[in-house]
């Protein structure tokens, strides 16, 4: 009898194979990948169903089954999309215009940055960067309290810094190297938000480009500059430099090597880099609240303006908020292989 209990617990606890797991260690799994889903998609569930409440069933408390707890209602979405003077089309279109671009704009520039500082060494003089932040600190003096027009300054400021560089720059040695200029780079990330955002409205006000898209795109692009070249830094540098010394001997010029044989290897990271940037544009809300009012409002300021007078309308909200998450979700789908590839490649070099 103990026989037959030993025999058939060590059945239950040991695998087949050793390309297998055991029937104890398969339950426990998925029981646990299965309880970590329903905590993952439990709120986007909550989402959905709340958009087909009405204010009532909202307002009873928690009501969790349709047909079952309540009686489920298009309300919300027909007033979202038919509404008449009720436009959600127009923040739709804008957030995918400015995330798309500037998703674009700072994968693309960043991507060339990243390749530079691994495949060429940098020396700048220090005292060369000092003199380029003191004279940028001059152009906004100049732009905001003199009232100069900001055409005028940024050329006076760049005759400046070249005159700077030809004549007192040469006198310091000492320099700055490529893990400084990194350094540099990613610590723009870790100022706040907040910090910058003021000079920037006065920027754009002057330049008479608030509420553009254009404002949103370059201002998203920059904040999103550092965190592409931190992550594409790593995956530049796993690539071997056999490949392009080969091309250059076949006489292939740094940008073709760049786009023909890097980049074409860097697509798991590519991939991730790109949803991650496009995410946190989508998502962005600080920097639209204070450069956009009417014409560039995106879907965030949307969702927040959803909390009026009598407090917040939870249906509407969840209305836009599944329309917001959908071109992230159908992206993410998109490129589920590359992200899986770059996310192991990253784990494997860290």
């Amino acid at each position: 009898m103990n026989g037959k209990r030993n025999g058939s617990l060590r059945r239950l606890l040991e695998p087949k194979d050793v390309n297998s797991m055991s029937p104890a260690g398969k339950m426990v799994t998925y029981g646990l990948l299965a309880f970590w889903a329903a905590v993952v998609l439990f709120p986007l569930y909550w989402v959905l169903i709340t958009s087909l409440k009405l204010p009532i069933h909202v307002n009873d408390g928690p009501l969790y089954i349709p047909f079952i707890d309540f009686m489920p209602s298009l309300h919300a979405w027909e007033y979202i999309f038919f509404e008449l003077g009720n436009d959600t089309l127009r923040p739709y279109l804008n957030s995918i215009v400015i995330a798309f671009f500037s998703t674009v704009l700072a994968v693309g520039i960043g991507s060339m940055a990243a390749y530079a500082l691994v495949r060429f060494q940098y020396r700048p003089r220090f005292a060369s960067v000092i003199a380029f932040l003191l004279i940028l600190a001059v152009v906004v003096w100049m732009t905001i309290a003199v009232d100069l027009h900001w055409s005028l300054s940024v050329a006076i400021g760049l005759a400046l810094f070249f005159l700077f560089l030809n004549t007192l720059g040469k006198r310091f040695q000492t320099r700055v190297g490529n893990d400084d200029i990194l350094f540099w780079i990613i610590s723009q990330r870790i100022l706040p938000p907040v910090v910058a955002v003021l000079p920037i409205y006065v920027m754009f006000q002057q330049m008479r480009l608030l509420d553009t898209h254009i404002a949103l795109i370059v201002t998203y692009m920059t904040v999103n500059l550092p965190i592409v070249v931190w992550l594409m830094r790593d995956f530049f540098a796993s690539i071997p430099m056999d490949l392009e010394e080969s091309a250059q001997i076949d006489g292939a010029s740094r940008f073709q090597i760049l786009l023909g044989i890097i980049m074409p290897l860097a697509k798991p990271g590519l991939a991730a880099t790109s949803l991650f940037v496009l995410i946190l544009s989508w998502n962005e809300y600080l920097l639209a609240l204070f450069l956009s009012t009417a014409d560039a409002q995106t879907m965030p300021l949307l969702v927040a303006a959803q909390n009026a007078t009598r407090g917040p309308q939870w249906w509407y909200m969840s209305v836009l908020i599944v329309i917001m998450i959908v071109p992230v979700i159908v992206m993410a789908g998109i490129l589920q292989r590359f992200i899986a590839r770059g996310l192991l490649i990253g784990a494997v070099k860290g």
